[in-house]
């Protein structure tokens, strides 16, 4: 509190540019959970996709332990607390970053994957018109290849054989198209 002279009456000097925000009970319960869920999605993830992950060695002790203990119902229980408050002291937005672009990741190659398997199908049923089109948009595949793997998908699906030439020109489609 200041006093002025002036007047000589006590006023209050608050000069904060900032406003204290109150959480209820059930606004903190909510966000200790968001981060418990977070928590579990690390537990989720692989090794390699864990490593990209930025954290501090105390989440990721804590991290790996609950990978070990999945089994015991009540102590796992217990421990994606515990991630959940440890969660809690941290900054998430680089982890959620991380786990976001990790997701985009996996949803890129998916689609990858789904592109290359539709024009594989588009490829036997067209024939050779699509063979055309798709040695137009990417020159580095082999013609002659295409059209032997796809003569030999139709007969083997004629004869209700298994489906290895149509494997065959998946792999070879993934592997010259995607890299």
């Amino acid at each position: 509190m200041a006093v002025t002279r002036k007047n000589k009456e006590l006023e209050p000097d608050f000069t904060t540019d900032e406003e204290v925000e109150y959480l209820s009970k059930t606004e903190i319960k909510a966000q200790a959970l968001e981060a418990q869920k977070l928590g579990v999605s690390l537990i989720d993830l692989g090794q390699a996709e864990l490593a990209k992950v930025p954290m501090d060695s105390e989440l990721l002790d804590a991290i790996m332990l609950a990978r070990r203990i999945r089994q015991k119902k009540e102590g796992y229980r217990r421990h994606l607390q515990f991630i959940g408050k440890l969660m809690r002291t941290r900054d998430l937005a680089p982890i959620e970053q991380a786990l976001l672009n990790i997701k985009s990741t996996h949803k890129k190659k998916n689609s990858e994957f789904h592109k290359v398997e539709l024009l594989r199908d588009e490829m036997i049923t067209q024939g050779n018109e699509k063979i055309e089109a798709v040695l137009a948009q990417h020159p580095s595949l082999d013609r002659q290849k295409l059209r032997q793997l796809v003569r030999q998908a139709n007969k083997q699906k004629s004869e209700n054989k298994p489906p290895k030439a149509s494997r065959d020109l998946f792999k070879y489609l993934n592997q010259v198209i995607n890299g």
